[in-house]
C-alpha cells in the first residue's frame, strides 16, 4: 500500500524484501497503472549485510534516496519465556537493528534531496504488552527513536515521521489474529496514505484514526 501511494506521486520507487514473487506482483501492478517499474532487491533484512548489500546495489545503479521506509518487520504472539528465544532475538534484529541502520545509513543523501524518513511502529508502541513483550518493545524503540531523529535532523532538513497505526487488515494481522477487535481495524491503502500525508506535512508521528489516538493516550495514564 505504501508502494503504491508513493508511484502515484510519480517517484520512481526500489522495493525491498525477501519474497521474489511478491516483489513482482507489485512491480507488476505499479507499472500496469502507467507508473514506472519499481527496481527490487530480494533480499532477507535479517541478513548480517543485508543493509551494505541495498547500499550497494543503489550506489552500482547511480541511485540516491531522497526518501526511506522502514516497514519491513513481524510480531510474535504468545509470552516471552514460552516463545523460540532464537525467533525473538531475530524480530528484535528485525525491527530495531535494521531499522536503525537503514534510518542512519542514507543521512547524507536524504539531506542533499531534503527527504525523510518514514518508519512505521505501532501503537502498541506507546504501552508495554504481556503476552506480545518483545514485539511491543520493538516498537516502543522505533517510536522513541523516531521521535528523537525527527528533532535531530530537522536542521538538516531532513523530515522523520513515525507511522504508528493500530490493526491494519494485512498478512501480519493474520498472523496475529484476535488481538485486538476488529472494529478497531483499518485498511492497509488508509494508513498508507494517511502515513505519507502526516510525512508530507512533517509531522512526527502519524497515529490514523480517533480510536487510535485515544489508545495512545490512555496508554500513558493507564497502568
Amino acid at each position: 500500500a505504501l508502494a503504491n501511494a508513493f508511484a502515484a506521486q510519480g517517484r520512481e520507487l526500489v522495493l525491498v524484501a525477501r519474497r521474489e514473487a511478491n516483489l513482482a506482483a507489485i512491480a507488476d501492478a505499479i507499472e500496469a497503472r502507467g507508473h514506472a517499474r519499481p527496481r527490487l532487491i530480494a533480499l532477507d533484512l535479517t541478513q548480517a549485510d543485508a543493509t551494505a548489500r541495498i547500499a550497494e546495489e543503489l550506489r552500482q545503479a547511480g541511485l540516491e534516496p531522497d526518501i526511506v521506509v522502514n516497514n519491513a518487520g513481524f510480531g510474535l504472539l504468545g509470552p516471552a519465556a514460552g516463545l523460540d528465544r532464537a525467533r525473538q532475538l531475530a524480530m528484535i534484529d528485525l525491527n530495531v537493528r535494521v531499522t536503525t541502520d537503514l534510518s542512519l545509513r542514507f543521512i547524507d543523501s536524504l539531506e542533499r534531496h531534503k527527504g525523510g524518513i518514514l518508519n512505521v511502529a505501532s501503537v502498541l508502541g506507546f504501552m508495554p504488552g504481556p503476552g506480545m513483550a518483545i514485539y511491543h518493545a520493538t516498537k516502543a524503540y522505533v517510536l522513541s527513536f523516531s521521535e528523537a531523529l525527527h528533532q535531530e535532523l530537522k536542521p538538516r532538513g531532513v523530515r522523520v515521521t513515525v507511522l504508528c497505526p493500530g490493526p491494519v487488515d494485512t498478512e501480519f494481522g493474520v498472523r496475529a489474529n484476535g488481538y485486538f477487535s476488529r472494529r478497531l481495524v483499518r485498511t492497509a491503502e488508509r494508513v498508507a496514505r494517511e502515513g505519507i500525508e502526516g510525512f508530507m506535512q512533517g509531522q512526527s508521528v502519524v497515529l490514523p484514526g480517533r480510536s487510535i489516538r485515544l489508545l495512545s493516550m490512555l496508554a500513558r495514564l493507564l497502568p
